[in-house]
């Protein structure tokens, strides 16, 4: 079994934070889009409503389900303290390396 140094687990580490934090905010704008497109369909009901009494059976456009604002908003702030917590473990990593060569020259 191989064991990873410091330094490369907190560069994964570092990578994966960086992932949830683009698939988070990925989340919230789809989810603000959404939220517009259902806007703008209710919008154009209404109008099309004042015109044509046949309006009230439309329905709003197909939305394809996403996590909600508040669990993107959450998982975004798992993954920054995550991000930072995996750059003090590499910031740790590079100080030991650099007392272990001074040591040893």
């Amino acid at each position: 079994m191989e064991i990873q140094s410091a330094f490369s687990s907190g560069l994964q580490g570092l990578q994966r934070a960086s992932s949830g934090i683009t698939e988070a905010t990925v989340n919230i704008n789809r989810d603000a889009l959404n939220q517009q497109r259902v806007r703008n369909a209710q919008d154009s009901a209404q109008d099309t409503a004042s015109r044509n009494d046949q309006a009230n059976k439309q329905q709003a456009p197909n939305v394809t389900a996403t996590p909600s604002v508040t669990d993107s908003l959450v998982q975004l702030k798992t993954e920054s303290v995550s991000a930072a917590a995996n750059v003090r473990a590499i910031r740790t990593a590079d100080e030991m390396l650099g007392t272990l060569i001074d040591v040893s020259v």
